[in-house]
């Protein structure tokens, strides 16, 4: 759709289009009111294919999550995929994974892409129950198949969904292929196949979810063999409390204690939220990261005496934990926390060499790994934000003849390469498991190994917030006036600290390299700038690519917690009143 038709041509071409009825009434019921705007709003623009694949709320429109726009994209994925092979020579049958979760109308659009598929001449490999996200990326590589399609929009609102997509490197995708398969779609015309239930009938389905089931968990054991090998015998493994948030993680979850060799007794579950719900009725957000969404599982956690707590999000493919301390309060890890956590049990349980061991974090993230491996002996390196670039550069790294091991980003995602190319909350919550046990043989909390940590090489803390942005316009306003700020040039001080170092990634410049270049890659489409300042703090700001927000990542380091705490929230002070001076902060 590159011309500019009228808005009734535009919702003409939606209903000769369209056949479902739910989204064809909306649109009917719109153009019966001459509701032009709302029209608009729902026609004019597509919705985006990005960093994740397609994500919106869903009804009717080109702009959003419905039957119409899923059947779009599966077909311009599909011809995408056969471009490609064409180009690199590749013959056969090509497949691909299809999985869903548990969100309003996920299976139905699965099935609907699995039927766009089949009419395309691609083999699907069906799980046909629910799955989380990480199963998908997993069997793409297990079966070598040509792309994955999760539909999921992980931790959004009940309003949301989306339609995830990996390529058959088992990664999410990155560019080119992003605006490759956006102009694929943006040329479909026809919907040459609109069926729910060819899935069940066709020949070209292969049922996997036994078969990947089987080695997903096969792969899990193996991530844990050397510290449920090496611990004591006389270890007595402690109870926890575990909340899916109403998502599809309690299955796994039981079968990844049978991985452990675990007492199923000692987990104990938060029944109001253990069963998928995709209206989420306990929790105002399904996230764990969110203030509150923990609460019930503390609560159920103070009935049954377990000091730990551990979570995923709807689709599990994200982790989050607290621990009752000493004086009964909780600490509820944050996920640079995990990271550091998560990391420091992988490279001392992992049997590669630490000499070829390579960890990754995404900048927004925190240095102390960049610190640990500065002093150690592995390899560090840091990547844009999100899993499809952690993903993908860990594998170039694998290509390199290093050995990637762990990667993490802050917002409580963790990847375990050797289980699968994406983070993973089950995977995760099977290494804090084990790490706990281990820690616990040592006489150590998760808390109080963090804090081991901390004394070891230095104190790292964070003061992460978001604020909200009315629209993409106002972000793009606002980025544009701090680059600005100093009559018409880049600011050089944060309140009264310099900045020793100032790299935009939207623009590609960057003062601490020879050419003013930065080494990472850059997005002209995404805000982001990283500040360095003078006493060794560090912060981010950038626009969210899947949300209405502006995020700051903040991180100082001391020689104490009260102390890393106090630099951290005095830049966020700053850049508040001098950066972002009129945006609501997140929970005002």
């Amino acid at each position: 759709m590159t011309d500019s038709p009228p808005i009734g041509k535009l919702a003409t071409r939606w209903l000769q289009q369209d056949r479902d009825p739910d989204t064809r009434r909306e649109i009917e019921a719109l153009i019966a009111a001459d509701d032009g705007t709302e029209l608009e709003r729902r026609l004019r623009k597509r919705i985006a294919f990005g960093t994740a694949g397609l994500r919106s709320a869903m009804k009717a429109g080109y702009a959003h999550m419905n039957s119409l726009t899923v059947l779009q994209a599966s077909q311009g994925l599909a011809d995408y995929i056969f471009a490609q092979r064409q180009l690199q020579g590749t013959s056969g049958r090509p497949t691909v994974v299809i999985g869903y979760d548990a969100r309003h109308n996920s299976q139905k659009f699965a099935r609907l892409a699995a039927g766009a598929f089949l009419a395309k001449g691609f083999g699907v490999l069906w799980f046909g129950i629910l799955v989380h996200t990480p199963m998908v990326p997993f069997a793409v590589s297990h079966f070598g198949a040509a792309a994955g399609v999760m539909v999921t929009a992980s931790h959004n609102p009940p309003a949301d969904n989306g339609y995830k997509v990996y390529w058959g490197n088992g990664c999410q995708i990155i560019p080119p292929h992003d605006k490759g398969i956006a102009l694929a779609i943006a040329d479909v015309e026809n919907i040459i196949e609109w069926s729910e239930t060819i899935v069940e009938q066709s020949t070209l389905v292969q049922r996997i979810y036994i078969k990947t089931h089987a080695a997903y968990f096969d792969a899990l054991g193996k991530l844990v063999s050397k510290s449920r090998k090496d611990a004591p015998r006389n270890t007595a493994d402690a109870p926890f409390t575990y909340t899916p948030l109403h998502g599809v993680g309690l299955p796994f979850m039981r079968r990844a204690l049978h991985e452990l060799s675990f007492d199923a007794k000692l987990m104990h579950i938060v029944e109001a939220q253990a069963m998928p719900d995709p209206d989420f009725p306990t929790v105002p957000f399904p996230n764990p990261e969110e203030k509150g969404a923990l609460d019930l599982a503390c609560q159920e956690a103070e009935r049954n005496g377990s000091k730990i707590v551990i979570s995923n999000d709807p689709d599990a493919d994200r982790f989050a934990a607290a621990e009752r301390l000493e004086d009964g309060g909780w600490h509820q890890f944050t996920g640079n926390q995990m990271g550091v956590l998560l990391a420091s049990y992988v490279l001392e349980t992992s049997e590669v060499s630490e000499w070829l061991s390579m960890v990754l974090a995404s900048t927004v993230s925190s240095r102390m790994l960049k610190a640990m491996g500065r002093r150690g002996a592995f390899k560090y390196r840091e990547t844009l934000t999100g899993f499809k670039w952690l993903g993908n550069v860990a594998q170039q790294t694998a290509r390199e003849s290093w050995v990637p091991i762990f990667a993490f980003e802050e917002a409580i995602g963790y990847m375990f390469p050797s289980v699968v190319w994406d983070k993973d909350g089950i995977a995760a919550a099977v290494a804090f498991l084990a790490a706990r046990r281990m820690w616990l043989a040592e006489g150590l909390t998760p808390y109080q190994k963090l804090q081991q940590l901390y004394q070891k090489w230095g104190y790292f803390e964070d003061a992460n917030t978001y604020l909200i942005s009315p629209s993409p316009e106002v972000t793009q306003a606002t980025f544009a006036a701090i680059r600005t700020s100093r009559h018409g040039a880049i600011p050089t001080h944060v309140g009264k600290r310099r900045i020793t170092r100032w790299r935009d990634l939207t623009l590609g410049y960057d003062t601490a390299t020879a050419d003013g270049r930065p080494e990472l890659p850059v997005d002209p489409d995404s805000q982001m700038i990283t500040c360095e300042l003078e006493d060794g703090v560090v912060f981010t700001a950038r626009g969210s690519g899947t949300e209405p927000k502006i995020k700051l990542y903040i991180e100082a380091t001391a020689d104490s917690s009260a102390e890393a705490k106090r630099l951290a929230n005095e830049v966020l002070r700053d850049l508040l009143q001098e950066w972002f001076e009129g945006l609501r902060l997140a929970g005002t």
